[in-house]
Protein backbone atom coordinates (compact mmCIF):
# COMPACT_ATOMS: atom_id res chain seq x y z
CA UNK A 1 0.00 0.00 0.00
CA UNK A 2 1.13 3.54 -0.74
CA UNK A 3 2.06 5.94 2.05
CA UNK A 4 -0.73 8.49 2.62
CA UNK A 5 0.87 10.33 5.56
CA UNK A 6 4.35 10.97 6.85
CA UNK A 7 5.31 13.07 9.85
CA UNK A 8 9.03 13.71 9.53
CA UNK A 9 11.33 14.95 12.32
CA UNK A 10 8.56 16.73 14.25
CA UNK A 11 9.80 18.76 17.22
CA UNK A 12 7.44 20.85 19.33
CA UNK A 13 8.40 22.86 22.41
CA UNK A 14 6.35 24.60 25.09
CA UNK A 15 7.81 26.85 27.80
CA UNK A 16 9.98 24.65 29.97
CA UNK A 17 9.29 21.37 28.14
CA UNK A 18 10.04 19.67 24.82
CA UNK A 19 6.81 17.80 24.06
CA UNK A 20 8.00 16.24 20.80
CA UNK A 21 11.60 15.49 19.91
CA UNK A 22 12.34 14.47 16.31
CA UNK A 23 9.25 12.24 15.90
CA UNK A 24 8.99 10.39 12.59
CA UNK A 25 6.46 7.80 11.38
CA UNK A 26 4.54 6.80 8.26
CA UNK A 27 0.96 5.66 7.70
CA UNK A 28 -0.14 3.58 4.72
CA UNK A 29 -3.35 4.32 2.86
CA UNK A 30 -6.37 2.46 4.26
CA UNK A 31 -4.62 1.07 7.36
CA UNK A 32 -5.51 1.30 11.06
CA UNK A 33 -2.47 2.87 12.69
CA UNK A 34 -2.31 3.20 16.48
CA UNK A 35 -0.19 5.74 18.36
CA UNK A 36 0.51 4.50 21.89
CA UNK A 37 2.60 5.65 24.81
CA UNK A 38 2.43 6.75 28.41
CA UNK A 39 0.57 9.92 29.38
CA UNK A 40 2.85 12.80 28.54
CA UNK A 41 4.60 10.87 25.77
CA UNK A 42 3.41 13.43 23.20
CA UNK A 43 0.61 11.56 21.42
CA UNK A 44 -2.07 14.24 21.58
CA UNK A 45 0.44 17.00 20.82
CA UNK A 46 1.54 15.09 17.73
CA UNK A 47 -2.05 14.82 16.50
CA UNK A 48 -2.61 18.53 17.15
CA UNK A 49 0.37 19.26 14.93
CA UNK A 50 -1.06 17.00 12.25
CA UNK A 51 -4.53 18.57 12.38
CA UNK A 52 -3.45 22.21 12.46
CA UNK A 53 -4.32 22.93 16.10
CA UNK A 54 -0.62 23.72 16.44
CA UNK A 55 -0.18 25.60 13.14
CA UNK A 56 2.75 25.55 10.76
CA UNK A 57 5.56 27.65 12.14
CA UNK A 58 5.03 26.62 15.77
CA UNK A 59 6.91 23.34 15.28
CA UNK A 60 9.91 21.98 13.40
CA UNK A 61 9.68 19.19 10.82
CA UNK A 62 7.28 18.31 8.03
CA UNK A 63 3.73 17.00 7.66
CA UNK A 64 3.52 15.21 4.32
CA UNK A 65 0.23 13.94 2.83
CA UNK A 66 0.21 12.11 -0.51
CA UNK A 67 3.82 13.20 -1.00
CA UNK A 68 3.05 16.91 -0.59
CA UNK A 69 4.31 18.98 2.37
CA UNK A 70 1.36 20.59 4.17
CA UNK A 71 1.50 23.89 6.05
CA UNK A 72 -1.80 24.06 7.90
CA UNK A 73 -2.55 27.37 9.59
CA UNK A 74 -5.91 26.25 11.07
CA UNK A 75 -8.00 23.15 11.64
CA UNK A 76 -10.17 24.27 8.72
CA UNK A 77 -7.17 23.88 6.40
CA UNK A 78 -6.64 20.27 7.45
CA UNK A 79 -10.35 19.46 7.17
CA UNK A 80 -10.42 20.78 3.61
CA UNK A 81 -7.54 18.39 2.87
CA UNK A 82 -9.66 15.43 4.07
CA UNK A 83 -8.38 15.08 7.62
CA UNK A 84 -10.68 15.00 10.71
CA UNK A 85 -9.87 14.57 14.39
CA UNK A 86 -12.26 13.39 17.12
CA UNK A 87 -11.12 14.19 20.64
CA UNK A 88 -11.67 12.29 23.87
CA UNK A 89 -14.04 15.07 24.99
CA UNK A 90 -16.67 15.13 22.26
CA UNK A 91 -17.20 18.44 20.45
CA UNK A 92 -20.97 18.20 20.04
CA UNK A 93 -23.58 20.78 21.09
CA UNK A 94 -26.03 18.92 23.36
CA UNK A 95 -29.04 21.17 22.74
CA UNK A 96 -28.81 20.89 18.94
CA UNK A 97 -30.23 18.02 16.91
CA UNK A 98 -28.14 15.24 15.41
CA UNK A 99 -28.46 16.64 11.89
CA UNK A 100 -27.54 20.15 13.04
CA UNK A 101 -24.41 18.79 14.75
CA UNK A 102 -23.36 16.70 11.76
CA UNK A 103 -23.32 19.69 9.40
CA UNK A 104 -22.37 22.41 11.88
CA UNK A 105 -19.80 24.61 10.16
CA UNK A 106 -20.36 22.73 6.91
CA UNK A 107 -23.98 23.69 6.23
CA UNK A 108 -25.84 22.69 3.10
CA UNK A 109 -27.29 25.87 1.60
CA UNK A 110 -29.70 27.04 -1.08
CA UNK A 111 -28.37 29.27 -3.85
CA UNK A 112 -29.61 32.31 -1.91
CA UNK A 113 -27.39 31.31 1.05
CA UNK A 114 -30.08 30.06 3.43
CA UNK A 115 -29.70 26.60 4.96
CA UNK A 116 -31.42 23.78 3.08
CA UNK A 117 -32.87 21.92 6.04
CA UNK A 118 -34.63 19.25 3.99
CA UNK A 119 -31.42 18.26 2.21
CA UNK A 120 -29.51 18.49 5.51
CA UNK A 121 -31.80 15.92 7.13
CA UNK A 122 -31.57 13.58 4.11
CA UNK A 123 -27.77 13.80 4.01
CA UNK A 124 -27.53 13.38 7.78
CA UNK A 125 -29.49 10.14 7.53
CA UNK A 126 -27.07 8.91 4.88
CA UNK A 127 -24.11 9.60 7.18
CA UNK A 128 -25.84 7.88 10.11
CA UNK A 129 -26.40 4.83 7.92
CA UNK A 130 -22.66 4.75 7.17
CA UNK A 131 -21.85 4.45 10.87
CA UNK A 132 -24.72 2.06 11.60
CA UNK A 133 -26.61 4.46 13.89
CA UNK A 134 -30.39 4.04 13.64
CA UNK A 135 -31.77 7.16 15.34
CA UNK A 136 -34.03 10.01 14.32
CA UNK A 137 -31.73 12.77 12.92
CA UNK A 138 -33.99 15.28 14.65
CA UNK A 139 -33.32 13.99 18.17
CA UNK A 140 -31.21 16.22 20.41
CA UNK A 141 -27.68 15.00 21.02
CA UNK A 142 -28.13 15.30 24.80
CA UNK A 143 -30.76 12.54 24.61
CA UNK A 144 -28.26 10.02 23.21
CA UNK A 145 -25.91 7.81 25.20
CA UNK A 146 -22.16 8.34 25.03
CA UNK A 147 -21.64 5.51 22.53
CA UNK A 148 -24.19 6.95 20.11
CA UNK A 149 -22.76 10.44 20.52
CA UNK A 150 -19.39 9.01 19.50
CA UNK A 151 -20.99 7.67 16.32
CA UNK A 152 -22.53 11.08 15.61
CA UNK A 153 -19.02 12.58 15.83
CA UNK A 154 -17.75 10.04 13.31
CA UNK A 155 -20.75 10.70 11.02
CA UNK A 156 -19.90 14.41 11.25
CA UNK A 157 -16.31 13.68 10.22
CA UNK A 158 -17.38 11.47 7.30
CA UNK A 159 -19.75 14.18 6.03
CA UNK A 160 -16.64 16.22 5.21
CA UNK A 161 -15.28 13.55 2.84
CA UNK A 162 -12.67 12.51 5.37
CA UNK A 163 -9.79 10.39 4.09
CA UNK A 164 -7.75 10.35 7.31
CA UNK A 165 -9.73 9.96 10.54
CA UNK A 166 -7.93 10.56 13.85
CA UNK A 167 -9.57 9.26 17.04
CA UNK A 168 -8.14 10.23 20.43
CA UNK A 169 -9.09 7.65 23.10
CA UNK A 170 -12.43 6.89 21.37
CA UNK A 171 -13.51 4.12 23.77
CA UNK A 172 -12.38 5.66 27.07
CA UNK A 173 -15.95 6.57 28.10
CA UNK A 174 -17.72 3.61 26.48
CA UNK A 175 -18.94 0.36 27.99
CA UNK A 176 -17.90 -3.04 26.65
CA UNK A 177 -20.75 -3.29 24.11
CA UNK A 178 -20.34 0.23 22.70
CA UNK A 179 -16.56 -0.21 22.53
CA UNK A 180 -16.99 -3.41 20.54
CA UNK A 181 -19.41 -1.71 18.15
CA UNK A 182 -17.02 1.17 17.61
CA UNK A 183 -14.08 -1.12 16.84
CA UNK A 184 -16.22 -2.99 14.30
CA UNK A 185 -17.11 0.33 12.70
CA UNK A 186 -13.42 1.24 12.40
CA UNK A 187 -12.87 -2.05 10.57
CA UNK A 188 -15.78 -1.24 8.24
CA UNK A 189 -14.35 2.22 7.53
CA UNK A 190 -11.06 0.57 6.61
CA UNK A 191 -12.93 -1.48 3.99
CA UNK A 192 -14.35 1.80 2.65
CA UNK A 193 -10.81 3.13 2.18
CA UNK A 194 -10.68 5.45 5.19
CA UNK A 195 -7.30 5.62 6.90
CA UNK A 196 -7.65 5.61 10.69
CA UNK A 197 -5.10 6.87 13.21
CA UNK A 198 -6.06 6.00 16.78
CA UNK A 199 -4.67 6.93 20.18
CA UNK A 200 -5.53 4.37 22.85
CA UNK A 201 -4.36 3.07 26.21
CA UNK A 202 -6.42 -0.10 25.88
CA UNK A 203 -3.88 -2.55 24.55
CA UNK A 204 -6.44 -5.29 23.99
CA UNK A 205 -8.23 -3.17 21.39
CA UNK A 206 -4.88 -2.23 19.88
CA UNK A 207 -4.01 -5.90 19.44
CA UNK A 208 -7.48 -6.63 18.07
CA UNK A 209 -7.64 -4.23 15.11
CA UNK A 210 -4.25 -2.53 14.59
CA UNK A 211 -2.35 -2.94 11.32
CA UNK A 212 0.60 -0.95 12.65
CA UNK A 213 1.55 0.55 16.02
CA UNK A 214 3.90 3.46 16.64
CA UNK A 215 5.17 3.79 20.22
CA UNK A 216 6.16 7.17 21.67
CA UNK A 217 8.09 7.69 24.89
CA UNK A 218 9.15 11.05 26.32
CA UNK A 219 8.31 12.78 23.05
CA UNK A 220 10.39 10.44 20.88
CA UNK A 221 9.58 7.68 18.41
CA UNK A 222 10.65 4.43 20.07
CA UNK A 223 9.36 1.84 17.60
CA UNK A 224 6.92 1.21 14.76
CA UNK A 225 5.62 -2.35 14.82
CA UNK A 226 3.76 -4.21 12.05
CA UNK A 227 0.84 -6.45 13.00
CA UNK A 228 2.97 -9.61 12.80
CA UNK A 229 5.19 -8.33 15.65
CA UNK A 230 2.43 -7.08 17.98
CA UNK A 231 2.57 -8.52 21.48
CA UNK A 232 1.26 -6.85 24.61
CA UNK A 233 4.47 -7.40 26.58
CA UNK A 234 6.58 -5.87 23.79
CA UNK A 235 4.34 -2.80 23.44
CA UNK A 236 4.42 -2.20 27.22
CA UNK A 237 8.21 -2.58 27.29
CA UNK A 238 8.59 0.04 24.55
CA UNK A 239 6.06 2.35 26.24
CA UNK A 240 7.54 2.40 29.73
CA UNK A 241 11.14 1.42 29.04
CA UNK A 242 10.89 -1.65 31.24
CA UNK A 243 8.93 -4.87 31.47
CA UNK A 244 5.71 -4.97 33.50
CA UNK A 245 4.82 -8.65 33.61
CA UNK A 246 1.83 -8.25 35.91
CA UNK A 247 -0.05 -4.96 35.59
CA UNK A 248 -1.96 -5.77 38.80
CA UNK A 249 0.78 -5.75 41.46
CA UNK A 250 0.68 -8.29 44.25
CA UNK A 251 -0.38 -7.06 47.68
CA UNK A 252 1.15 -7.97 51.00
CA UNK A 253 -0.89 -10.46 52.98
CA UNK A 254 -2.84 -8.53 55.59
CA UNK A 255 -5.79 -9.32 57.82
CA UNK A 256 -8.97 -7.64 56.59
CA UNK A 257 -10.43 -5.67 59.50
CA UNK A 258 -13.93 -4.89 60.70
CA UNK A 259 -16.66 -3.23 58.66
CA UNK A 260 -16.09 0.53 58.75
CA UNK A 261 -18.58 1.64 56.10
CA UNK A 262 -22.01 0.22 55.33
CA UNK A 263 -25.21 1.08 53.46
CA UNK A 264 -28.54 -0.49 54.38
CA UNK A 265 -31.63 -0.31 52.16
CA UNK A 266 -30.09 2.64 50.34
CA UNK A 267 -32.52 4.25 47.89
CA UNK A 268 -31.86 7.18 45.57
CA UNK A 269 -34.40 9.12 43.50
CA UNK A 270 -33.47 11.79 40.95
CA UNK A 271 -36.05 14.59 40.85
CA UNK A 272 -34.67 16.04 37.61
CA UNK A 273 -35.43 12.97 35.52
CA UNK A 274 -38.19 11.56 37.77
CA UNK A 275 -36.44 8.22 38.10
CA UNK A 276 -35.52 5.83 40.89
CA UNK A 277 -31.76 5.34 40.48
CA UNK A 278 -31.04 2.93 43.35
CA UNK A 279 -33.57 0.52 44.81
CA UNK A 280 -32.58 -0.73 48.24
CA UNK A 281 -28.82 -1.24 48.01
CA UNK A 282 -26.99 -3.10 50.81
CA UNK A 283 -23.18 -3.03 50.74
CA UNK A 284 -20.28 -2.90 53.18
CA UNK A 285 -16.52 -2.50 53.08
CA UNK A 286 -13.91 -3.48 55.67
CA UNK A 287 -10.66 -1.91 56.78
CA UNK A 288 -7.80 -2.94 54.51
CA UNK A 289 -10.14 -4.07 51.72
CA UNK A 290 -10.57 -3.06 48.08
CA UNK A 291 -14.24 -3.42 47.21
CA UNK A 292 -15.01 -3.47 43.48
CA UNK A 293 -18.28 -2.12 42.09
CA UNK A 294 -19.03 -3.40 38.57
CA UNK A 295 -21.96 -2.96 36.23
CA UNK A 296 -23.00 -1.54 32.89
CA UNK A 297 -23.16 2.17 32.19
CA UNK A 298 -26.37 3.59 33.63
CA UNK A 299 -26.70 0.86 36.26
CA UNK A 300 -26.34 3.38 39.09
CA UNK A 301 -22.67 3.04 40.10
CA UNK A 302 -21.68 6.71 39.97
CA UNK A 303 -25.04 7.73 41.42
CA UNK A 304 -24.25 5.46 44.36
CA UNK A 305 -20.97 7.28 44.98
CA UNK A 306 -22.49 10.74 44.63
CA UNK A 307 -25.36 9.95 46.97
CA UNK A 308 -22.87 8.79 49.61
CA UNK A 309 -20.57 11.78 49.31
CA UNK A 310 -22.84 14.48 50.74
CA UNK A 311 -25.42 14.18 47.94
CA UNK A 312 -24.11 17.04 45.75
CA UNK A 313 -26.79 16.38 43.11
CA UNK A 314 -29.65 16.84 45.60
CA UNK A 315 -31.09 13.38 45.09
CA UNK A 316 -33.81 12.14 47.41
CA UNK A 317 -31.96 9.62 49.57
CA UNK A 318 -33.42 7.03 51.94
CA UNK A 319 -31.80 4.28 53.98
CA UNK A 320 -28.98 4.07 56.51
CA UNK A 321 -25.29 4.96 56.18
CA UNK A 322 -23.09 3.59 58.96
CA UNK A 323 -19.46 4.41 59.78
CA UNK A 324 -17.86 2.00 62.22
CA UNK A 325 -21.36 0.88 63.18
CA UNK A 326 -22.69 4.38 63.90
CA UNK A 327 -25.42 5.89 61.71
CA UNK A 328 -24.36 9.08 59.94
CA UNK A 329 -25.95 11.68 57.65
CA UNK A 330 -23.88 13.68 55.17
CA UNK A 331 -25.78 16.75 53.99
CA UNK A 332 -22.75 18.23 52.25
CA UNK A 333 -19.43 16.83 50.94
CA UNK A 334 -17.62 18.61 53.79
CA UNK A 335 -19.59 16.41 56.22
CA UNK A 336 -18.30 13.29 54.47
CA UNK A 337 -14.74 14.64 54.44
CA UNK A 338 -14.84 15.40 58.19
CA UNK A 339 -16.06 11.85 58.78
CA UNK A 340 -13.15 10.36 56.86
CA UNK A 341 -14.81 9.68 53.49
CA UNK A 342 -13.36 11.00 50.20
CA UNK A 343 -14.50 10.66 46.58
CA UNK A 344 -12.34 10.81 43.44
CA UNK A 345 -14.71 11.68 40.59
CA UNK A 346 -14.88 9.73 37.32
CA UNK A 347 -14.61 13.05 35.41
CA UNK A 348 -11.43 14.69 36.62
CA UNK A 349 -11.73 17.64 34.24
CA UNK A 350 -15.32 18.55 35.10
CA UNK A 351 -15.62 17.57 38.76
CA UNK A 352 -12.18 16.59 40.05
CA UNK A 353 -9.92 19.54 39.26
CA UNK A 354 -9.93 23.29 38.77
CA UNK A 355 -8.15 23.33 35.44
CA UNK A 356 -7.24 27.02 35.47
CA UNK A 357 -5.42 26.75 38.80
CA UNK A 358 -1.96 25.38 39.42
CA UNK A 359 -0.89 21.99 40.73
CA UNK A 360 -0.33 23.05 44.34
CA UNK A 361 -3.71 24.81 44.58
CA UNK A 362 -5.48 21.70 43.30
CA UNK A 363 -3.66 19.42 45.72
CA UNK A 364 -4.45 21.54 48.78
CA UNK A 365 -7.92 22.88 48.00
CA UNK A 366 -9.84 20.23 49.99
CA UNK A 367 -7.53 20.64 53.02
CA UNK A 368 -7.10 24.39 53.37
CA UNK A 369 -8.09 24.24 57.04
CA UNK A 370 -4.78 22.47 57.67
CA UNK A 371 -2.89 25.37 56.07
CA UNK A 372 -4.80 28.37 57.37
CA UNK A 373 -3.80 30.39 60.41
CA UNK A 374 -5.77 33.54 61.28
CA UNK A 375 -7.49 33.36 57.88
CA UNK A 376 -4.17 33.38 56.02
CA UNK A 377 -2.86 30.42 54.02
CA UNK A 378 0.65 29.35 54.97
CA UNK A 379 2.17 29.49 51.47
CA UNK A 380 5.45 27.87 52.49
CA UNK A 381 3.60 24.93 54.02
CA UNK A 382 1.46 24.65 50.87
CA UNK A 383 4.59 24.48 48.71
CA UNK A 384 6.27 21.86 50.91
CA UNK A 385 3.20 19.59 51.03
CA UNK A 386 2.54 19.90 47.29
CA UNK A 387 6.12 18.98 46.46
CA UNK A 388 5.89 15.96 48.79
CA UNK A 389 2.76 14.65 47.03
CA UNK A 390 4.28 15.28 43.60
CA UNK A 391 7.33 13.25 44.62
CA UNK A 392 5.41 10.44 46.33
CA UNK A 393 2.88 10.03 43.53
CA UNK A 394 5.47 10.64 40.77
CA UNK A 395 3.48 13.53 39.30
CA UNK A 396 5.35 14.74 36.22
CA UNK A 397 5.28 18.53 36.12
CA UNK A 398 8.05 21.06 35.56
CA UNK A 399 6.68 23.07 38.50
CA UNK A 400 3.98 22.92 41.18
CA UNK A 401 3.02 26.37 39.85
CA UNK A 402 2.13 24.90 36.44
CA UNK A 403 -1.54 25.02 35.51
CA UNK A 404 -3.05 21.58 35.95
CA UNK A 405 -4.66 21.69 32.48
CA UNK A 406 -1.14 21.59 31.01
CA UNK A 407 -0.52 18.13 32.51
CA UNK A 408 -1.18 14.81 30.82
CA UNK A 409 -4.30 12.84 31.76
CA UNK A 410 -2.40 10.44 34.00
CA UNK A 411 -0.71 13.23 35.90
CA UNK A 412 -4.01 15.10 36.25
CA UNK A 413 -5.47 11.94 37.79
CA UNK A 414 -2.58 11.76 40.26
CA UNK A 415 -3.19 15.38 41.26
CA UNK A 416 -6.85 14.53 41.87
CA UNK A 417 -5.77 11.58 44.01
CA UNK A 418 -3.28 13.73 45.92
CA UNK A 419 -6.04 16.22 46.75
CA UNK A 420 -8.11 13.55 48.46
CA UNK A 421 -5.21 11.73 50.08
CA UNK A 422 -4.28 14.99 51.78
CA UNK A 423 -7.59 14.93 53.71
CA UNK A 424 -6.36 11.62 55.18
CA UNK A 425 -9.55 9.57 54.58
CA UNK A 426 -10.39 6.22 56.09
CA UNK A 427 -12.74 5.36 53.20
CA UNK A 428 -11.70 6.32 49.67
CA UNK A 429 -14.20 6.02 46.80
CA UNK A 430 -12.46 5.80 43.41
CA UNK A 431 -14.78 6.24 40.42
CA UNK A 432 -13.05 5.00 37.23
CA UNK A 433 -9.58 5.63 38.75
CA UNK A 434 -7.60 4.75 35.61
CA UNK A 435 -9.89 5.99 32.82
CA UNK A 436 -7.90 7.42 29.94
CA UNK A 437 -4.44 6.82 31.39
CA UNK A 438 -1.59 4.66 30.20
CA UNK A 439 -0.41 1.30 31.45
CA UNK A 440 2.56 2.72 33.35
CA UNK A 441 0.41 5.24 35.23
CA UNK A 442 -2.17 2.51 35.89
CA UNK A 443 0.48 0.33 37.50
CA UNK A 444 1.56 3.23 39.72
CA UNK A 445 -2.03 3.92 40.82
CA UNK A 446 -2.66 0.21 41.51
CA UNK A 447 0.52 0.08 43.58
CA UNK A 448 -0.63 3.14 45.52
CA UNK A 449 -4.03 1.54 46.14
CA UNK A 450 -2.35 -1.57 47.54
CA UNK A 451 -0.17 0.55 49.81
CA UNK A 452 -3.19 2.46 51.13
CA UNK A 453 -5.17 -0.66 52.04
CA UNK A 454 -2.07 -2.22 53.59
CA UNK A 455 -2.10 0.82 55.89
CA UNK A 456 -5.72 0.11 56.84
CA UNK A 457 -7.66 2.30 54.45
CA UNK A 458 -10.85 1.00 52.80
CA UNK A 459 -11.20 1.55 49.05
CA UNK A 460 -14.43 1.36 47.06
CA UNK A 461 -13.45 1.14 43.39
CA UNK A 462 -16.03 1.70 40.65
CA UNK A 463 -14.76 0.56 37.26
CA UNK A 464 -16.04 -0.29 33.78
CA UNK A 465 -12.89 -2.30 33.03
CA UNK A 466 -13.64 -5.84 34.13
CA UNK A 467 -9.98 -7.01 34.16
CA UNK A 468 -9.27 -4.11 36.54
CA UNK A 469 -12.17 -5.03 38.83
CA UNK A 470 -11.07 -8.66 38.93
CA UNK A 471 -7.35 -7.89 39.20
CA UNK A 472 -7.62 -5.44 42.09
CA UNK A 473 -10.70 -6.33 44.19
CA UNK A 474 -10.95 -8.45 47.33
CA UNK A 475 -14.72 -8.56 46.90
CA UNK A 476 -17.02 -7.43 44.10
CA UNK A 477 -20.60 -6.18 44.02
CA UNK A 478 -22.37 -6.12 40.65
CA UNK A 479 -24.96 -3.38 40.12
CA UNK A 480 -27.77 -3.89 37.62
CA UNK A 481 -30.79 -1.66 37.14
CA UNK A 482 -30.22 0.11 40.46
CA UNK A 483 -30.02 -3.15 42.41
CA UNK A 484 -27.18 -5.27 43.75
CA UNK A 485 -27.44 -8.23 41.39
CA UNK A 486 -24.77 -10.24 43.16
CA UNK A 487 -21.64 -10.39 45.31
CA UNK A 488 -18.54 -12.52 44.82
CA UNK A 489 -15.02 -12.96 46.11
CA UNK A 490 -12.39 -11.37 43.87
CA UNK A 491 -10.50 -14.66 43.57
CA UNK A 492 -13.59 -16.40 42.18
CA UNK A 493 -14.68 -13.65 39.76
CA UNK A 494 -14.61 -13.96 35.99
CA UNK A 495 -15.73 -11.55 33.29
CA UNK A 496 -18.45 -14.00 32.29
CA UNK A 497 -19.86 -14.19 35.84
CA UNK A 498 -19.87 -10.41 36.21
CA UNK A 499 -21.51 -9.78 32.83
CA UNK A 500 -24.19 -12.39 33.55
CA UNK A 501 -25.14 -10.48 36.71
CA UNK A 502 -24.75 -7.04 35.10
CA UNK A 503 -27.33 -7.89 32.44
CA UNK A 504 -29.78 -9.50 34.85
CA UNK A 505 -32.15 -6.52 35.36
Amino acid sequence: MATILEMAHITKEFPGVKALDDVTFRVKKGEIHFIVGENGAGKSTLMKVLSGVHPFGTYEGQVIIDGVVKEYKTIKDSEEAGLSIIYQELALIPELSVYENIFLGNEIRHKNGTINWSETIIKAKEQLDKVGLDVDPGIKVKDLGTGKQQLVEIAKALSRDTRILILDEPTSSLNEVDSENLLNLILDLKKQGVTCIMISHKLKEVLKIADTVTVLRDGRTIATLPRAELKEELIIKHMVGREIKNIYPKRKKIDIGNINFELKDWMVYDYKISRQLLKGVNINVRKGEILGIAGLMGAGRTELALSIFGNPRNYKVEGKLLRNGREKTYKHPKDAIKDGVAYVSEDRKRDGLILGQDVKQNITIASLEKLVSRSIINKNREIVISKEYCANLKIKTHSIDAQVNKLSGGNQQKVSLAKWLMVNPEVLILDEPTRGIDVGAKFEIYTLMNTLVEQGMSIIMISSELPEVIGMSDRIYVVSGGLIAGEMDGSEATQEKIMALATEN
